[in-house]
């Protein structure tokens, strides 16, 4: 398990302040669409993922439309092989859509322990909608962009997202997890980049212990 950082608080502090109120780059106008976009955005870039739903949300307009007996699932693949994995999240999809209908009255649950039981719902994808449509935290979302900056700034040592998620739940105040959940996510993609990450113009470059290493 990692130390307490003591650089945990004042780079919370730095996020808050660069990023005052981060959102996620997915376009979306209602909790269906955001759920359909947020499943389909795994190892997938947003600006893909928004490319498919903008088609996408022409012809499936709302729960029912993916869970209907008249959906074939053969043309929902069709419809978003844009996006990699596009078989399983077709089928995932279509379940996670029955589900909402049968068991939850046909609205997202607010917690945690029952938007995990949706298919194609892990606790990544929970802690997205949780923050992004009713400010709810209940953990910090733990992508690809907020494992690399989080391990870059000394916050984790781990490989699994759980793990990482533990960690960085430990180091920082629970008043500062909604706003890490995307202000991370984004300082990852267009700062703190896997490849060639831009230290010189980083809000944190005095505070990471990995500053300047790339060169």
């Amino acid at each position: 398990m990692i130390k307490i950082n003591e650089n945990a608080e004042k780079i919370a502090q730095i996020f808050v302040k660069t990023y005052p109120n981060p959102k996620s780059e997915l376009l979306y106008s209602n909790e269906f669409q955001f759920f359909v976009a947020v499943c389909l955005s795994a190892q997938t870039t947003d600006k893909k993922v928004n490319q498919v739903t903008e088609h996408l949300f022409k012809k499936y307009k709302g729960w029912e439309d993916l869970a209907g007996a008249a959906l074939t699932l053969e043309q929902l693949r069709k419809d978003i092989h844009g996006v990699n994995f596009h078989i399983g999240k077709a089928e995932r999809l279509v379940k996670a859509s029955q589900m909402v209908i049968a068991d939850f009255g046909g609205e997202l649950p607010h917690t945690m322990a029952q938007l995990v039981r949706i298919p194609g719902v892990a606790r990544k994808t929970a802690n997205v909608l949780l923050n992004d449509l009713w400010e709810i935290a209940e953990g910090i979302v733990v992508d690809t962009h907020v494992t690399r900056v989080s391990t870059r700034l000394g916050l984790t040592e781990e490989k699994d997202a759980v793990k990482i998620e533990r960690d960085l739940m430990q180091v920082f105040a629970k008043k500062y997890w909604s706003n890490l959940s995307n202000s991370i996510v984004l300082h990852g993609r267009y700062v703190c980049m896997a490849k060639n990450p831009k230290c010189a113009a980083c809000v944190l470059n005095k505070v990471c212990p990995s500053a300047f290493s790339f060169e």
